[in-house]
Order: structure tokens, then sequence, then C-alpha cells
């Protein structure tokens, strides 16, 4: 199997699955515990924090474990919503139509307990519309919520631009970077934002490990979701999951170290993918902002065929339609419609995610592949 879908998830890189070895067995210690076996597990988790906090511009006291993006965007939204309520009258939150389920479903939850919602429209390139978030950041916005950069098409948002805006409305800014930390540089002090998540499993860390990181966590008032012991300053009650952070902070130094070469290497092999593709598919074309998107992405859509029908044909190729949360639905994906595709063409489209592991060869051959089976598919659909 040639695996090209690394926005779902990543493989644990091999140096991750080492470093956490020792943890499930000879330092299986409990951080909150006060002895030697405790004090040791809590010295890997601090490490761990500070090299989660250098890979995104933060602090190691403004990280906050949780088991993954999904819930660190649940904390983002919805536990400084119903904070705030008591003290601050503002209502609205902000969000794109692009966002992941994750920022999506939350921000619904919102609406039912009372705050109104806005959602900003992209263009044909997946991008925000400024105007649009000028015209809907106000003195009536708490949060604003938008993605760093899309898991479908690929299009990086100008975070630091929103950032500006939700901070002259006397606004937090919030930014889901699942996708994009670890494959584009992240700073958070230089895109001014206040709170960040991410996920372990988009960086070659294992799954169910990710991070809140919330700058100046003491001015910062968040409700949990859940309740129970004080770890992770009241706000992520439970014992530490010390293998999984330990985990997550060596997938993100060994990202740190190797993101310039890593990043070059895989634009250069995309860009080989989509241009054999392109030459041997008429009328394919690509999605997304093509200058300015993540470098192991490309979303390409095959008019007049069924992508579901050409993944079918490629076995030895792990791809897929969109989103990995959105698998088994039976519409077409939200991004490809709010950037202006028709139904069939968004049904006609297929995202590419290579990865670390991905090798020239590997390309080549998918392109081929894929190529190839497309060209029987429109044959049989075209008279």
């Amino acid at each position: 199997m040639i695996y090209l879908d690394h926005h779902a998830t990543t493989p644990c890189d091999p140096v991750v699955v080492e470093a956490m070895l020792p943890y499930f067995t000879a330092q299986f210690g409990n951080p909150s515990s006060a002895h030697f076996a405790g004090s040791r597990a809590a010295d890997a988790v601090q490490l761990a924090r500070e090299q989660v906090a250098a890979l995104v511009g933060a602090q190691p006291g403004e990280v906050i474990f949780t088991s993954g993006a999904t819930e660190a965007n649940n904390l983002a939204l919805l536990g400084y919503a119903r904070a705030a309520q008591a003290t601050n009258p503002r209502r609205r939150i902000v969000i794109s139509a692009i966002e992941h389920k994750a920022i999506a479903n939350p921000a619904k939850q919102l609406v039912r307990e009372g705050f109104e919602v806005i959602v900003l429209p992209v263009d044909a390139q997946g991008t925000v519309s400024m105007a649009a978030a000028a015209e809907a950041i106000n003195a009536d916005t708490l949060l604003v919520s938008i993605h760093a950069a899309n898991g479908e098409v690929g299009t990086i948002q100008p975070i630091a631009e929103i950032a500006q805006l939700a901070h002259a409305a006397g606004a937090l800014m919030h930014t889901d970077a699942a996708q994009a930390v670890g494959k584009i540089p992240v700073d958070m002090l230089a895109w001014g934002v206040d709170m960040l998540s991410l996920s372990g499993h988009k960086l070659y860390g294992p799954q169910g490990i990710g991070a809140l990181i919330v700058r100046h966590p003491r001015r910062t008032q968040l409700e949990p979701l859940g309740y129970g012991g004080g770890q992770e300053r009241g706000w992520r009650a439970g014992t530490l999951n010390v293998p999984g952070i330990v985990g997550l902070g060596t997938a993100c130094a060994l990202s740190a170290q190797v993101l310039p070469e890593e990043s070059t290497r895989l634009a250069t092999l995309r860009d080989e993918f989509e241009a054999a593709v392109l030459a041997a598919i008429s009328g394919a074309r690509r999605n997304g902002n093509l200058h300015n998107r993540l470098p192991h992405n490309t979303s390409i859509t095959f008019p007049g065929i069924e992508a579901d029908a050409l993944l079918a044909r490629l076995p030895t190729l792990a791809l897929s339609t969109g989103s990995a949360c959105d698998a088994g639905t039976v519409e077409p994906s939200p991004t490809l419609l709010a950037i202006g595709l028709s139904r069939d063409d968004a049904r006609a489209t297929v995202r590419v995610g290579l990865g670390r592991f991905t090798t020239s060869q590997e390309a080549a051959q998918a392109a081929t592949d894929l190529s190839r089976q497309a060209t029987k598919l429109v044959d049989l659909v075209l008279p």
C-alpha cells in the first residue's frame, strides 16, 4: 500500500515510539504522585511541555494537554464562552465556512446556549474573506476561531491579519492549527493568537494526545468540560497520559529539526505528482490557493467521474475524498461547496496528502496508477 492520506493521520515516527516505550513499563509513575517514580514522570511531562511550546512560539506553562485537537477546540470555544458569559456581555463568535466539525459543531452548541455565530465566507481559493471579517468582528465579538490551514484544499489562512481585527475589537483569537503544526512554521506570538489547538497524530506522534495552548493562562478563564482532580490548571481533569505526552513532545522536537528540509522535499514531490496527473487527464484541475498552501497537499477534481468509484479502483493507494471526519456521509464536502464547486465536481474530487516517509518512487507510481484508472473511468462515462 502507498499511504497518501497524511491529512487524516500520520504514522508514528520510530523515534517517537522509542521515546514513549519506557513510560509504558519501567517509568510508569503517575506525575501527580510525590514519590520518585511520580517525579520522573512529571519531569518527562515538563520536558514535553517545553518541546511543544518551542515548536509553536509559546511558553511551557501555556500548554494544556488534551486528547487531541477536537477536545482542545471544544475547550477553547465552549470553555471560554461559558466562562465569559457571567461577566462579559459579548455574545458573538466568528468562524469560517470551512472549519473542521470540531469547530463548527461546538459553535452550533453555543447557538443553542444563546450565543450568535457568524460564519465568514471564503473565496474560490479557500481563503477567508477579510472584508467579511472586518464587518463581522465588532464590539459584540467575544471570540474569533479560524483554522490555520485547511485540511482538504490546503489553503493557509491570514491568521495574523484576522487576529489584528479581533484584538482591535477587544476579542480573543483562537486557531485550530492541527493541519498546520509540523507542516509549516507556526508562531503564536508573531500571529497574535491567544489560543491554539494541535494534535499529535497529525505530526508523526501518537493518536489520542494533543494540546490547547493558552497565552496568558492566568488572565484567561475557561470553564472545564469535565470535573475531577486539579490537573492542567483544573481545565482538564484526569491522570495525564504520560506515554502519549512524551510522544507528542518528541514529535514536536523532531518536527522542529526536519521542518525546513521536509517541507521543501514534499512541495517538490507534490508538484511533480500534480504535473503528471494533470498532463494525463484532460480537464483535471487543482483546488485551493496554489501559491499559499500546505506543502504536502493537493486536491484534484476529475470532472465527470465519481471519486468514490475512482478510489475503489485503487486498492493499493490510501487516498480520500475529503476530511476523515466526513467519511461515510452522503453529502459532498462542505469545504468544496464553500469554495464554489458544484455538487458533481465536489463528488469528483480526490485529496492527496504526501508524508515524511513517502518516496519519490511511491509518488510517481501513485500518479501513474491514479491517472490510468481515471482515464478508464472517463472512457466509460464519456461517449
